[in-house]
């Protein structure tokens, strides 16, 4: 079976890297465009580009899928499926139609829950208990193309997004290959997605990142955890802005935003309800530090108020 692919970043590359060890003929790997990234804003390659250059697969990085000439490459490929996992372009209706067993994607989520750009983030978000990888079917619509297979991971208490992402990726690698094989030998069914249940995962912006400590404890705390890496919560002190990267709700009271205690063991900042612990912080220009280290060079005073964003 010829498969094409489609992905741009790590989530994607475990799944070629995967498919390609399982010895499937790959004619054709599309991957976002180079970007600039970096201090010095280099063009650099996705790390789908970047592993299907060093295993000699050729490359098509069209802006869009929409004209004939962005789609002639894919064409030229005759692929039998084209796998999709975290590719970053919308899929018209010709495309998803040319291969004969159609175009299937790597969802990093139990659907029809959290559907959308960020549906690893908004699990750690939310509180839920599991996650996991859905392989579907493609159509039209936003992840809402029929299941073909699925299974679920817990959420751990400390899992972040970065963690739960390594997790979910080396899942989907493992399933996209299964996956295959059962298609060819057309031993998968697919269901339909119930409606009932589903959620949308909108896409992170860094907007959201401040803390606002009127809200509750543990909502923050897992906040904490879902933008970690990206893009990393906040909070400021005395105009200077702080990385809030760990911390846990526990029990407190006083005015949101009101430290109420700081030693070696984090900085406890009352809440809408309850109090958050920062046990990891960066300040401007500094490493990410434990709370011990950070107040060192940063001391802070029982007493001193964060600010509280604007409504």
């Amino acid at each position: 079976m010829r498969v094409a692919f489609a992905g741009t970043p790590e989530f994607a590359a475990a799944a070629l890297a995967a498919i390609l060890d399982a010895g499937f003929d790959v004619p054709l790997v599309l991957t976002q465009p180079d970007r600039p990234a970096g201090r010095g804003m280099q063009m650099i390659a996705s790390p789908v580009k970047q592993l299907a250059q060093a295993r000699a697969i050729p490359v098509d990085q069209p802006e869009k899928l929409r004209s004939a000439e962005q789609q002639a490459a894919l064409r030229a490929a005759a692929p039998d499926i084209l796998v999709v996992a975290a590719y970053g372009l919308l899929l018209p209706q010709e495309v998803l139609d040319l291969p004969r067993f159609g175009c299937v994607n790597i969802h990093a989520s139990l659907l029809p829950r959290w559907r959308g750009a960020a549906p690893i983030h908004r699990a750690i978000e939310a509180g839920d208990a599991e996650t996991g990888i859905t392989i579907m079917q493609m159509d039209a619509g936003l992840d809402t193309g029929a299941m073909l297979t699925k299974r679920a991971i817990a959420i751990a208490d400390d899992d972040t997004t970065a963690s739960l992402h390594d997790k979910l990726a080396a899942l989907g690698a493992e399933m996209i290959v299964d996956a295959l094989h059962r298609i060819a030998l057309l031993e998968l069914a697919p269901a339909p997605q119930p409606e009932e249940g589903a959620t949308y995962a909108a896409k992170i912006s860094k907007s959201e990142a401040a803390l606002d400590f009127r809200q509750d404890a543990e909502l923050l705390a897992r906040r904490l955890r879902a933008f970690s890496p990206f893009p990393g919560c906040s909070a400021k002190l005395d105009e200077q802005t702080i990385k809030c990267w760990q911390g846990l709700a526990e029990e407190g009271c006083g005015e949101p935003g009101q430290v109420l205690a700081c030693d070696d063991s984090g900085v406890v900042i009352a809440c809408g309800r309850g109090a958050l612990r920062l046990t990891q912080l960066q300040k401007p220009g500094g490493k990410r530090l434990p709370a011990a280290d950070f107040l060192r060079g940063f001391p802070i005073a029982a007493g001193a108020r964060f600010a509280l964003p604007e409504a």
